[in-house]
């Protein structure tokens, strides 16, 4: 079955289409139209702001993935950027909430059709994706069934703690990607695009729906949160962030970030939408387009087979859909990091588009995520010196990049939420300088570091055999690099984008031999960036394997090799395997049944409306920063901020020995009631060693939570 775009429309029907899509709106927005108002409204505001600016710069050069990626980032930029100046300028005009409603929808809303009627105005026809046949595959349409099983597998399993619906998703997962690879008939090489974004929100999704509350997954969503709440309280961004103490530096650099601030309040206001849901529904929707992006930068430099599955390697390692979903503010951080990519790389760009694009996307990323912008900055500028000192062409790094993005970057960090980026910048690169006393030490490399070099001892044999199929992807990684610097495979890349895999491969070194370089970051989270440039270097790294061996059908036997590495490792990575053998596993989407306690709602932040309920309840009938409060560790940094909205300088960390002031509050959590686990640092109680609560008061209690108070 064959079917044609429709490719150019007259500039008079976009202007009717962008009418009709405001009124739309208008009347969800007036009548308070549930799903309509949040689909319609998403879909609006995330890709129409955008769209318009591609076409008033005349980008018809693009192909359809690259017109929705930079349509995509366009908008999203033009929402923390217009949000940014609402929020800075209405008040010269009486606003006290300009982050509200209607100075956000009638500003908006003002500007798209101001945009609108520029492109009407031309008179030309608008050229909407590039002309060409469609083949509509039948195969590739099974793979939107992956998102619909991960969302059902989630719900199912939250609510029954069955888990047999995901399991079929990731078997489904493998045996599709095992398809698409081995056969071009089933799965043309046009629709890998399509594959990739289903198979990235069935991940992203299976992680995100397995609970109706937050999960954190040991990462920063609830502080991430809880400076969104505070903002959406207000619908207003305070930029110098009212809360001090100790704690400052770490809570004010989130503070600091309008992707977890401004934007998500534009996104609450504009769509009125339950603030939990939109961090699990909306930001991993925007995390899928990072290996789209990627297998678009992949694939004009590796081809589109070698592409798809180095895109399948970096959407199979964890991070991507278990620690991630714990921090937004990197989601939005990397959408523009790979835009950044396609931008420097994109030849066919006019070189005034392409300044005004980076200027657009290093706004985004620098006010998104501080330890990827200084990776960022690291990559540009020393890629930069590079090709001054060795007097190569610069054809896509010039001097002006390199400046206008640490100009950006400093400003920022020093001059909002009192410096706090810029002082946890230095407090990290004192932490690594002190760290070098104990260079000799293997352990100050941190336990991610040691088990990656296989110094840790594995917990089982199921784990040790994960650890080989780790080990090959690593190896494989390694070889493709040495193939590629000196030149013994088929790829030859561009200058820059060799020095940048280069610098990538240096900073990998320097983070296993650098003592506390990994633990700024977490080993995972660097990794996971770095496979933004090592991916596709397994892919080459099997190929150089293949062709020492065998000259014939390099291709297809390098396939073949990298099938039986990727899919074992897949199935390891995302725990399956441990789940089917029953083995220790940390996957709360199919071993929460099953998984200590402590860990469950501990370590990964499952919660439960025990907790919840009993947080709201403190939050709305305690004077927070007034009354000494103290709970466990764990619910000090997850019930009570996230739900409670209590700042964790204001909550003291429970233990045996505590002594509670007059008129203190004490939190149980479920953890603390029904798993009868108190947790602070390394040490656990029993709620029957708090000997101090007998002589306090119980203010409440819903039969999994309790609030007991010191009344003097």
């Amino acid at each position: 079955m064959t079917s044609m775009f429709v490719v150019n429309w007259k500039s008079k029907q976009i202007l009717m289409v962008i009418l009709f899509l405001q009124f739309i709106f208008y009347f969800t927005v007036t009548f308070s139209i549930p799903i309509a108002r949040q689909v319609i409204g998403f879909l609006y505001f995330t890709f129409i702001p955008g769209f318009i600016l591609v076409k008033l710069l005349k980008l018809d050069e693009l192909d359809w993935i690259e017109t929705l990626l930079f349509s995509v980032g366009l908008s999203i930029a033009f929402l923390m950027l217009g949000g940014l100046l609402i929020n800075e300028f209405f008040f010269l005009f009486g606003v006290s909430q300009p982050l509200s409603l209607m100075p956000l929808i009638i500003t908006f809303n003002t500007l798209i059709l101001m945009g609108v009627v520029l492109v009407y105005l031309r008179s030309e026809d608008v050229k909407l994706l590039n002309s060409g046949s469609l083949k509509i595959s039948l195969f590739a349409l099974l793979f939107v069934c992956l998102p619909i099983l991960s969302i059902v597998g989630a719900a199912w399993s939250n609510a029954y703690d069955n888990n047999l619906i995901l399991l079929f998703m990731i078997t489904a997962i493998s045996l599709f990607f095992v398809i698409g690879v081995m056969s071009k008939k089933l799965l043309p090489p046009k629709f890998y695009p399509f594959a990739v974004i289903m198979i990235a929100i069935a991940l992203l999704f299976h992680s995100s729906f397995i609970s109706s509350h937050l999960v954190h997954f040991g990462s920063d969503l609830t502080a991430e949160y809880f400076a969104f709440k505070t903002t959406e309280n207000g619908a207003f961004w305070n930029s110098t962030f009212p809360y001090l103490g100790g704690l400052r530096t770490n809570v004010g650099r989130i503070n600091a970030m309008l992707s977890v601030t401004v934007l998500p309040t534009i996104y609450s206001s504009l769509l009125n939408m339950d603030s939990v849901w939109m961090f699990k529904i909306i930001y991993p929707l925007i995390f899928s387009l990072v290996p789209l992006g990627l297998y678009q930068l992949w694939q004009k430099r590796f081809g589109s087979k070698f592409a798809f599955i180095s895109t399948f390697l970096f959407m199979a390692q964890e991070t991507f859909y278990t620690e991630m979903m714990g921090l937004n503010r990197q989601i939005v951080a990397e959408f523009f990091f790979i835009l950044l990519l396609l931008i420097i790389f994109n030849i066919k760009i006019k070189p005034v588009n392409k300044i005004i694009f980076f200027i657009v996307f290093s706004f985004g990323l620098v006010t998104s995520h501080y330890g990827l912008a200084q990776i960022v900055l690291f990559l540009i500028s020393l890629t930069l010196i590079y090709l001054i000192v060795l007097k190569r062409p610069r054809k896509n790094i010039t001097t002006n990049m390199v400046v206008l993005f640490f100009v950006v970057m400093f400003l920022w960090y020093i001059y909002t939420t009192d410096s706090a980026v810029f002082d946890s910048i230095l407090e990290f690169g004192d932490y690594v300088f002190r760290q070098l006393g104990d260079f000799f030490n293997p352990t100050a490399r941190g336990e991610t570091v040691l088990r990656g070099l296989g110094l840790e001892a594995p917990p089982s044999i199921w784990h040790m055999i994960s650890r080989v199929f780790a080990y090959l992807t690593q190896a494989f990684i390694v070889i493709g690099f040495v193939g590629l610097v000196t030149k013994r495979t088929k790829i030859h890349l561009e200058t820059e984008y060799l020095v940048f895999t280069s610098l990538v491969a240096a900073l990998l070194a320097a983070l296993i031999l650098v003592p506390g370089l990994a633990e700024t970051m977490n080993m995972t989270r660097f990794y996971h960036i770095l496979l933004f440039f090592l991916a596709p270097l397994c892919v080459l790294g099997a190929e150089t394997i293949v062709n020492v061996i065998s000259k014939r059908n390099i291709e297809v036997k390098a396939s073949v090799l990298l099938l039986l590495v990727l899919v074992p490792y897949f199935l390891f990575q995302t725990y399956f395997v441990y789940e089917v053998t029953g083995s220790d596993s940390y996957s709360i989407p199919l071993s929460k049944q099953r998984m200590d306690a402590l860990r469950l709602h501990g370590y990964l932040g499952y919660t439960d409306a025990y907790s919840v309920f009993g947080a709201r309840w403190l939050s709305n009938n305690v004077a927070v920063g007034h009354l000494q409060i103290y709970s466990d560790s764990y619910s000090r940094g997850h019930e009570l901020r996230g739900y409670g909205l209590v700042f964790v300088g204001y909550v003291e960390a429970l233990s045996n020995v505590t002594e509670v002031k007059p008129a203190g509050i004490v939190y149980l959590s479920s953890l603390n009631i029904i798993k009868e686990t108190v947790a602070s640092g390394r040490y656990v109680w029993n709620p029957r060693e708090l000997d101090f609560l007998s002589d306090l008061n119980i203010v409440y209690a819903n039969g999994g939570c309790e609030v007991y108070k010191n009344t003097p």
